[in-house]
């Protein structure tokens, strides 16, 4: 064999094994990766503002990530909630003791429907920040669809330096649903357990959240009918304060219609108020502070008056 043909087969040039200098692969991959770098950062969302608690009210968006600020809260003024003052006092020393610092109960509002009940959690949060006078009580919607949610959003306020009550109306959930068992790890039970600015109240029409079919076919179809019964009714143990609402009778809704007479002004006969209100509340089936407040509207839109609220 000779020279030539050993150096071209057996002993192949070092240039081809050898690696190219690192400075040489640097000037061609990071004008590629700078690329790539920057291609992610154009997809990617950007990150959500900081939360800017200057507010009193906030609405949860969960698809974003972020608390919106109310700029009006829809609510009336404590003393118009009649026929509720038994749940209205209960709820008022719970949100003050928790204003304070103090220990408090989770609260789940119960009942009647149109009896005030998410009326009263607005009124309550007013009430309280007044007396405090400082403002440091937050109210804090969050909707129903997004309870799946709560520990992202109980994680964004625990290191707030304010405190929070988080608010859901109408609450309850659905045969198929089960997002009931994130808001029980959220309210008790959890890891890191509810941050200790935090309080949760909720409405519902339900005393136990979930329909009766629900807890009847876990019943007829588990192993341990009693334990399965116990997993669905166990949710509405995390509420520690439970107030129910129930209808009321004609002197309360009469009460009711005559309280907000008196507070907006409205010029009228006060015997002819009555019996409009009764055949207003007869004719839609119910007594509620609901039907009252709608009677009122109507009262106001035909005596040419506005409703300064």
């Amino acid at each position: 064999m000779s020279a030539g043909y050993a150096k071209r087969f057996d002993m192949p040039d070092k240039s081809l094994r050898s690696p190219a200098p690192a400075s040489a692969v640097a000037e061609l991959a990071d004008p590629l990766l700078l690329r790539i770098v920057e291609a992610l950062e154009r997809l990617a969302p950007p990150p959500p503002p900081a939360p800017d608690f200057a507010a009193e009210a906030f609405v949860w968006h969960a698809d974003r990530g972020r608390l919106a600020p109310v700029k009006k809260i829809n609510r009336v003024e404590l003393a118009l909630l009649r026929g509720v003052d038994r749940v209205r006092d209960a709820l008022v020393e719970n949100t003050a003791r928790f204003a304070k610092g103090l220990p408090a109960n989770n609260a789940l509002l119960w009942g009647a429907r149109g009896m005030g009940k998410s009326s009263l959690v607005k009124a309550v949060h007013a009430e309280v920040n007044r007396r405090e006078g400082q403002g440091g009580l937050k109210l804090v919607e969050i909707h129903r669809e997004d309870i799946e949610s709560l520990p992202t959003l109980m994680a964004l306020l625990r290191d707030a330096p304010f405190r929070f009550l988080v608010f859901c109306d109408d609450l309850s959930f659905d045969t198929e649903d089960t997002s009931y068992k994130s808001l029980k790890a959220a309210l008790e039970g959890g890891v890191e357990g509810r941050p200790a600015n935090v309080l949760f109240y909720a409405t519902s029409n339900r005393r136990h959240l979930l329909p009766r079919d629900m807890m009847e076919n876990e019943r007829s179809t588990a192993i341990n009918p009693g334990e399965a019964v116990e997993e669905k009714v166990s949710l509405s143990d995390r509420f520690g304060l439970w107030l129910g609402f129930h209808r009321c009778s004609q002197d309360e809704y009469l009460a009711m219609v005559i309280g907000y007479v008196e507070h907006f002004g409205l010029r009228a006969p006060a015997d002819e108020i009555q019996r409009e209100a009764l055949e207003w509340a007869t004719t839609r089936g119910a007594r509620s502070g609901r039907t009252a407040w709608q009677f009122i509207q109507d009262l106001a839109g035909r005596l040419g008056q506005r409703l300064d609220e």
